[in-house]
């Protein structure tokens, strides 16, 4: 069976810039504190828990302590809140959410109502409608969940997406929305990553008798990646370790695509070639 590598498989930009920020922040000492994940890895989050960055659900007073904000960013009242408390604040937002923080704010300014196409958990979702200062903002996840009562009173709207969307699915939400609103402004916030890896997904399941896609179960890109590749190829799986390969996914397989979310470390991807190779050869 020849495996294929996806070249854009694994960490992106916004990742590596904020884990090399937080080693670097834990090898310089001091008490150092993130609100929830550095990203939706497990991995890569025992990593950081190792090197000596202390996870915390709520904000505590505090002094001479630092408070880390993750790849997925915050919202204004957190960042806020952490100041009031006597945290230094070390910011590892991603600079492509950031971008999309900065559009938030500004069109806010100016009249609009702001909707972020994404999934309403979501912490970078949460983080960019915590931008808003006068109106809470409105999330849409899909075409049969759009309040078009309320989209129909909005006279003008900036629309944003979270970066990790599918643009299929969101060229869908669009084309509602603008037939809804008279006065639209969208903003294709998608990461160029994401597309990247999007579109790389497309031609390998296409090409390839199965998919491995390889990441966290709560990771929104490889939940998008799988989707992606399990509507061209019904023989896509999503893993996030070797212990969860099965041997009967690949009988009568000549060749198979892997690839990997943003958040996935290399030496995940490694270890699971290494176990579909030496699988192979104990055949």
């Amino acid at each position: 069976m020849k495996i294929n590598l996806a070249k854009s498989a694994g960490f992106c930009f916004g990742v590596k810039r904020a884990l090399d920020i937080a080693f670097k922040l834990a090898d310089s000492g001091g008490t150092i504190y993130m609100l929830g994940d550095i990203v939706h890895n497990e991995e890569v989050v025992k990593q950081i828990e190792k090197a000596g960055i202390k996870k915390i659900k709520k904000l505590i007073p505090a002094k001479a302590k630092t408070l880390l904000i993750r790849a997925h960013g915050a919202g204004l009242s957190t960042i806020e809140k952490a100041k009031r408390f006597g945290y230094k604040i070390i910011d590892a937002t991603c600079p492509m959410v950031k971008e999309i923080h900065k559009i938030v704010r500004s069109t806010e300014i100016k009249g609009h109502e702001i909707i972020v196409i994404g999934d309403k958990k979501h912490d970078e979702v949460r983080g960019i409608i915590g931008q808003l200062k006068k109106n809470k903002g409105i999330i849409i996840d899909d075409t049969d969940n759009i309040p078009l009562k309320t989209i129909k009173t909005i006279k003008k709207a900036c629309v944003v997406v979270q970066s990790t969307q599918n643009l299929e699915k969101v060229l869908k939400i669009k084309k509602i929305l603008e037939s809804n609103i008279a006065d639209l402004e969208f903003f294709n916030t998608i990461c160029k990553p994401t597309r990247i890896k999007q579109e790389e997904i497309k031609r390998m399941s296409l090409k390839n008798d199965a998919m491995l896609i390889i990441g966290s179960k709560n990771s929104a890109n490889a939940k998008r990646l799988y989707e992606i590749s399990r509507s061209l190829n019904k023989k896509s799986y999503w893993i996030n370790s070797k212990e969860e390969l099965k041997s009967a996914w690949f009988k009568n397989i000549k060749n198979i695509g892997i690839t990997a979310g943003a958040s996935t470390p290399e030496s995940t991807i490694k270890d699971i070639i290494k176990s579909l190779r030496f699988s192979q050869t104990a055949q």
